[in-house]
């Protein structure tokens, strides 16, 4: 290095509260005495130079909240939650309605399923003439209040053939019918709303075409 190229200057601050070579207490004013300022600027000092000016909460820049708006949130949320809450109870009264329904139906066609058997005694005493008098009086209040529950009976003769609710115990054939059809009931059948409680034991009796008669022999004279 040549000694015409010019020593930069160093500053050094000596911020020791204690003189070292005088050993007494320095005076604040020469410990807190600032540090020349320097020309350089550092990238923290500039970017604090040219950061944005910070607004004050309440101040002509912050934007103040519409009571009027979060009232009208606040109002749209508490009705959305009532219009929830009142559809849930609604569906849980229909369930519990269906529910108690079911629970009735089923309990009314177990008692009608009970006294099927009298009821058949009921119909053979009528068939036979022996419903009469006091007896037919109270069968007729017995079958009334059964029917009232929803209690029907099915299978007639003369109607179609249904495997659903026909149990067929007989068979024949006959060029009088045209399909499959009830010729003849042996037991009545019971039908308590939709469901089947019994079915009807019947005689089935298929078409079959009358067979040709034979040509009758012609006579010689």
């Amino acid at each position: 290095m040549s000694q015409s190229e010019e020593q930069p200057n160093v500053v050094v601050n000596d911020r020791r509260r204690i003189d070292p070579e005088t050993g007494e207490v320095r005076p604040a004013a020469e410990q807190d005495a600032p540090a020349p300022a320097s020309d350089e600027t550092t990238p923290a000092e500039e970017g604090g130079r040219h950061a944005a000016p910070e607004v004050e909460v309440g101040g002509p820049g912050a934007v103040e909240s519409d009571p009027a708006a979060e009232l009208k949130a606040q109002l749209d949320e508490r009705t959305a939650d009532l219009q929830r809450l009142t559809a849930e109870y609604a569906n849980y009264r229909k369930r519990v309605e269906r529910d108690r329904e079911l629970v009735v139906s089923t309990a009314k066609a177990n008692v009608a399923g009970e006294l099927l058997g009298v009821l058949d005694d009921i119909e053979r005493a009528g068939a036979h003439g022996d419903l009469t008098g006091a007896f037919k009086a109270v069968a007729d209040k017995l079958v009334n209040a059964l029917g009232g529950t929803g209690l029907e009976p099915f299978g007639h003769e003369g109607e179609d053939f249904d495997p659903s609710v026909h149990e067929a115990v007989q068979h024949g054939t006959s060029p009088d019918v045209s399909g499959p059809t009830v010729t003849a009931v042996l037991r009545r059948g019971y039908r308590f709303g939709e469901r089947v409680l019994r079915p009807a034991l019947v005689a089935v009796t298929d078409y079959e075409p009358a067979a040709d008669a034979p040509a009758e022999p012609q006579q010689q004279d």
